[in-house]
């Protein structure tokens, strides 16, 4: 039952923000008590605390699972992307901004352990890539990687980039896009356009 409260409570806060879903709405949801929730969770804190932990958790299982399949570096970061616009697609702005706001430990919680799994996914990407011959290998390691995360993250503020008309899948797209461009080798360039081109097609 734990599982399935966890569960219902995360497809309702990203559908509707962690603020806005009471803990009456679960339980109608789940056809139980409030108070059978209670008997597992201590208060809504608790459940959002649990949600967010459950939801890091299965993001970073899909990240681990499109590493295991052993890509080029390139096709790795473009993997990694649409694993996240899958989750991202469907969510409405709500709930990253309620949790930063009404639950702001969660939140810088999850963001570290968000940010200690890109660094570490994209250090090895990017030393790969150098290796392998996908990337310049004048390009300075560890700039690269902190550049990545940092535009990745920024990429979330809907502040900054509300007066540019574009999705987030399209914000995703167009700075992976931009961030490649700058540090593939010719070889790499030809395997980018390769996938650009796959991209639009779709």
């Amino acid at each position: 039952m734990k599982e399935k409260i966890i569960h219902k409570s995360a497809e309702l806060f990203l559908e509707y923000g962690f603020k806005s879903v009471t803990m009456d709405e679960i339980a109608s949801e789940l056809a139980v008590s409030k108070k059978t929730i209670y008997t597992y969770f201590n208060n809504k804190t608790h459940l959002v605390e649990c949600v967010g932990e459950f939801v890091k958790d299965q993001i970073h299982e899909e990240i681990d699972l499109v590493i295991a399949k052993e890509l080029n570096p390139i096709e790795e970061l473009y993997e990694i992307k649409r694993t996240v616009m899958k989750r991202l697609k469907d969510e409405k702005s709500s709930p990253q901004y309620q949790m930063e706001k009404y639950y702001p430990e969660l939140y810088k919680r999850l963001r570290q352990s968000q940010f200690e799994k890109m660094l570490t996914c994209v250090q090895k990407n990017v030393d790969r890539g150098i290796n392998e011959g996908w990337y310049r290998e004048e390009i300075h390691r560890i700039f690269t990687t902190r550049i990545y995360i940092a535009g990745m993250f920024n990429l979330k503020d809907e502040a900054f980039f509300k007066a540019t008309d574009l999705s987030k899948k399209q914000l995703y797209e167009e700075f992976l896009n931009y961030h490649m461009r700058s540090i593939v080798t010719e070889q790499g360039l030809e395997r980018l356009k390769e996938i650009e081109k796959t991209n639009d097609d779709e």
